[in-house]
């Protein structure tokens, strides 16, 4: 798998559109690598609609503007792709853009964009740009800013660039975007009482970054990091075809891991170059034993050394679930229905997951946590008076927890070493709770406006990464007391002595090349459960693409890395490699850090990839 330079930064200024970088840009079967500040992804066959599509862009009448105006830049389109190809092209040399509520202007709108109001008075923002665009200003844009060019990348319908011929008249765009972006998310005026009243006052520099203290990437920079990402191919191990309907994947420490179909449940194995499936795998389908009546699961956990899976099945709205089916895993039969209850109520939950990490090496552990939109709770499968329940309609014992009035609208959860946990809600805020006490957050994290649909924590706890359908949020946990000394927001109340978080966001070109209705999903960090141990990548899917950030990159600070130089809001890295395949990728996973290739001069472990037809193992190469 080879990766070749970018190409996607450069704009020509020639009356010919055509572009002044001729570097090749990367074949559709390859990695490619984005450290560059501006990235052209894979390349493949020239698409004939977008070369048709730039024409009429190019044709199109833009009204005519004062040379002088204040609110004129250059736009330019990017053609060609995914393909050697593509190219920036001057679609309009002088254009006006401006922000505007929808209905201010009377053009109607026929890109298919939702120009209803999203609260009873409130008028959506809207980017103009000429006749070319109309956008609702928003996450979807994917904008993607660079003081040093006076430039500004977004999606919508293609991909554009407006370059600007002044710093003044850069900085009011960039200005209004953001007013724009604040009123659109939150439906509030962008005055200092209304980010008061969204943030907070100890987290007030989430809406003023400028303002705000980054001393603790910097130390975090200071400590031992990982390398950077090799210059060497991704090695791919295997690809083999699965027997179809693959859901997701079940990562084991040991011997095994799970491939969860719609056709059942094959164990794989797993080896130092990856899982493997031919010749030494075992399917639980449906056919066997009592599986016949269990639907696909949402989720599937493994316990108790990992001789058992408990199998979150949906209920009829596909999010809440009533109970787990106990799967024994060396006889390959359910051997419990367990019904969620809480004091003689059933009620339900959306998702589990486990004490802690590493608790599914445990041989015997039998609790697990569960979480519903209010409720955050501990399940244990022991009869609270030590007495062997019957196995037809087992009970499972709320050990503990609480249950929220209203408003916490959780979404996902996870757990650290110690048995810490964080929760990511539908209103994009994140909570932190200690590892005694589930009643009270110790931290609570403002959302930026996105809900959060899943969530990761590194194994000691100082990081988070929350995602959202167009970009990830890594959040420090860190702070210093009042003594100097260095502590985790699930400790202790950081107040405004937290960093600001940092997005991790696709480039525009590649948001494009996801697709329309392309979604971020399930972003997590490598694996690890030992003490002293750091993650070293994050990965995420998108659409048909698996993405790997290197972390310790993200962590640098602004003067080391080139996509925080002179960044204007909360500082994004655009710095990745992308696994493509041929379908979409429905999970994407590294296996338990133990699965290395030398113990002296480790690689990364294998990077796991599932997509609904067939499941591949890479290697990540490590300088």
């Amino acid at each position: 798998m080879g990766a070749s330079q970018s190409r996607e930064g450069s704009l020509s200024d020639s009356d010919d559109g055509s572009s002044s970088d001729g570097s090749p840009a990367r074949q559709l079967n390859q990695m490619h690598d984005s450290h560059s500040p501006f990235h052209t992804p894979i390349a493949g066959k020239t698409p004939p609609l977008d070369l048709k599509m730039s024409s009429l862009s190019l044709n199109m009448v833009t009204p005519p503007a004062p040379l002088d105006g204040p609110q004129t830049a250059k736009l330019y389109r990017h053609i060609g792709g995914n393909t050697a190809q593509a190219q920036w092209v001057v679609a309009d040399k002088l254009i006006v853009w401006n922000f505007a509520r929808d209905g201010d202007k009377d053009e109607d709108s026929d890109d298919g964009e939702d120009t209803s109001s999203n609260a009873e008075g409130f008028r959506s923002w809207y980017l103009h740009v000429g006749n070319h665009v109309k956008a609702r200003v928003d996450a979807r844009l994917q904008m993607r800013l660079c003081d040093a060019q006076l430039r500004a990348d977004f999606v919508h319908l293609g991909v554009w660039a407006l370059k600007f011929a002044s710093v003044e008249i850069y900085k009011d765009f960039v200005a209004e975007l953001q007013n724009c972006s604040f009123e659109n998310t939150y439906l509030l005026e962008a005055t200092e009482e209304n980010k008061i009243k969204v943030f907070g006052k100890d987290f007030l520099g989430w809406a003023k970054p400028q303002e705000a203290d980054d001393s603790i990437w910097t130390e975090a920079e200071d400590a031992p990091q990982t390398s950077l990402f090799s210059n060497k191919d991704l090695k791919e191990a295997f690809n083999e075809a699965s027997s179809g309907g693959i859901q997701s994947l079940v990562m084991g420490a040991l011997d095994h891991s799970f491939l969860v179909s719609d056709t059942g449940i094959e164990a794989v194995k797993n080896m130092a170059s990856g899982i493997h499936g031919k010749g030494v795998s075992m399917q639980f389908g449906k056919s066997l034993s009592n599986l016949a009546s269990l639907s696909t699961p949402k989720k599937a956990m493994l316990l108790r050394g990992e001789t058992n899976m408990m199998l979150l099945s949906p209920a009829t709205d596909k999010l809440h679930s009533s109970g787990v089916h106990q799967l024994d895993i060396p006889t390959g039969k359910i051997v419990a229905e367990w019904k969620f209850e809480k004091d003689g109520t059933a009620i339900s939950m959306r998702d589990v997951t486990h004490d802690s990490k590493g608790a599914q090496l445990d041989a015997s552990g039998s609790t697990f946590l569960g979480l519903d939109d209010n409720r955050l709770c501990r399940w244990d499968m022991r009869d609270r008076h030590g007495i062997v329940q019957n196995l037809e309609s087992p009970i499972l014992n709320w050990a503990d927890g609480h249950q929220f009035s209203r408003g916490t609208n959780f979404q996902c959860f996870a757990s650290t070493g110690d048995g810490c946990i964080v929760v990511g809600s539908n209103d994009g805020k994140v909570r932190l709770y200690g590892a005694t006490s589930m009643r009270m957050a110790k931290t609570a994290f403002p959302g930026l406006g996105s809900p959060i649909t899943h969530i990761d924590v590194t194994f000691d706890g100082k990081w988070i990464l929350a995602t959202s359908d167009t970009y990830l949020v890594l959040i420090s946990t860190m702070f210093k007391d009042k003594d100097g000394k260095l502590k985790t927001g699930f400790s202790g109340r950081g107040s405004n002595k937290f960093a600001l978080p940092r997005l991790l966001k696709l480039t525009p070109v590649d948001a494009n090349l996801a697709g329309k209705d392309y979604k971020l999903q399930k972003g997590q960090f490598s694996w690890v459960t030992e003490s002293g141990k750091q993650e070293r990548h994050l990965v995420a899917t998108a659409g048909k693409f698996s993405v790997i950030w290197n972390f310790g990159r993200v962590k640098e600070s602004g003067d080391g890395h080139d996509c925080y130089k002179n960044a204007e809001g909360l500082k994004s890295c655009y710095c990745y490699k992308v696994v493509p395949r041929e379908d979409s990728v429905v999970d994407s996973k590294f296996m338990h850090d133990k699965f290395t290739a030398n113990a002296e001069f480790p690689d990364e472990a294998p990077l796991v990839v599932a997509t609904p037809k067939n499941v591949s193992s890479f290697r990540v190469w490590r300088d």
